[in-house]
């Protein structure tokens, strides 16, 4: 009941957007709603093509930037070009959610039964013999994609793709990368709580860019550095040192990068690795954005997380002894960090995650 609820406030909303829609309009935001991408997406390259040629010829950016769909998808509308979003990675964004699982029939179905329903409420001013002769028609090629109906192009010129909420949510972030980009090499670090999607988000990052990614995980204090002084520091359970010298320091003379991550298991540090140079540098991680780190990077990213979803997912994740030690040891000095440093209110860009990211989407 509560997900018809939605679908019949989004499909309301979506005619007030659009009062010139037609039905097989209303399809169309439904069969993508539902299944995603309308398109065979073969080539990467000839995503970018077309839309480099789609927004070069495409004078009117009036629409909303991002239309929410009733499902995992919402339209991104070229116009997020000018914002500094490139073709390339809005390609990319486009290539890989065009891959993506997709819904059932049955699900389509359902979806179509409450704009019926709209329609007997007259909500939506067409006629139940209009919709039953159109649906009929549709449901015979299988529910094919659809174009927009004639009215709806000359009234309103779409000019989108539809991409992924996964990465939707985090359009501003990929702007001001690509901004960043476009000036010379780029380091961002991603700090946060614990389970608030610092790994998963700079996983995503690496599906679109071509960039190494560093996890603050493997700069953990070795043995002979866990003195008392050095624990009672705010944020100095990571060590920052070895961070500064093998990855942040070479990084900024533009020299390559060699370091060493830290076994758990054996308590000592593994062999070098030796990084080949990328235009983009992902440092992620809790305590990646300490004060004495911050003037290495040029961008500061914070994934913010409520209590309730952070208890959530920790201890879906963890054995119980393993997620009593989060809640006791790690998270209050996360706190702490958090609150002595301002490493929140510091950082450009703030996302805050409110449900689980395994099939998620962080809302900023």
């Amino acid at each position: 009941m509560k997900d018809m609820e939605h679908t019949r406030n989004l499909l309301i909303e979506h005619f007030r957007r659009y009062p010139n829609a037609q039905i097989e309009d209303i399809f169309k935001y439904l069969h993508q709603s539902t299944f995603g991408s309308e398109h065979l997406v073969t080539s990467l390259a000839e995503c970018v093509k077309y839309i480099t040629c789609e927004y070069q010829s495409n004078l009117e950016r009036t629409q909303d930037l991002v239309e929410p769909l009733d499902g995992n998808f919402s339209r991104v509308h070229l116009g997020y070009i000018a914002k500094g979003l490139s073709p390339n990675t809005l390609g990319k964004l486009f290539f890989e959610s065009a891959k993506s699982e997709v819904g059932e029939v049955y699900i389509l179905e359902t979806k179509l039964q409450v704009v019926r329903e709209l329609i007997e409420q007259k909500a939506l001013p067409f006629s139940l013999a209009q919709f039953d002769d159109a649906l009929a028609s549709w449901k015979e090629t299988g529910y094919g994609s659809l174009h927009h109906s004639e009215i709806f192009r000359d009234s309103y010129k779409p000019s989108y793709r539809v991409i992924l909420n996964e990465f939707v949510s985090f359009l501003p972030l990929f702007a001001k990368i690509d901004s960043l980009l476009g000036v010379g090499k780029t380091v961002v670090a991603i700090d946060g709580g614990s389970a608030s999607g610092k790994t998963t988000l700079a996983a995503t990052l690496s599906k679109i860019y071509d960039c190494n990614v560093i996890h603050v995980d493997d700069f953990f204090l070795r043995p002979e550095q866990r003195t008392p002084d050095r624990l009672s520091e705010v944020g100095g359970n990571m060590d920052r040192e070895r961070l500064l010298e093998e990855v942040l320091i070479p990084l900024s003379k533009d020299l390559p990068i060699r370091y060493r991550k830290y076994d758990c298991s054996t308590m000592t540090l593994g062999d070098d690795i030796l990084l080949t140079k990328k235009p983009l540098t992902i440092i992620e991680g809790a305590y990646s954005m300490h004060p004495d780190l911050t003037k290495y990077y040029d961008l500061g990213v914070f994934l913010d997380i409520s209590n309730m979803q952070q208890r959530t997912r920790i201890e879906k994740r963890n054995s119980a002894p393993m997620a009593k030690r989060f809640f006791n040891e790690w998270i209050p000095l996360e706190n702490l960090y958090f609150e002595k440093t301002c490493i929140r209110e510091r950082a450009e860009l703030v996302f805050k995650c409110e449900i689980a990211f395994e099939s998620e989407v962080a809302t900023q």
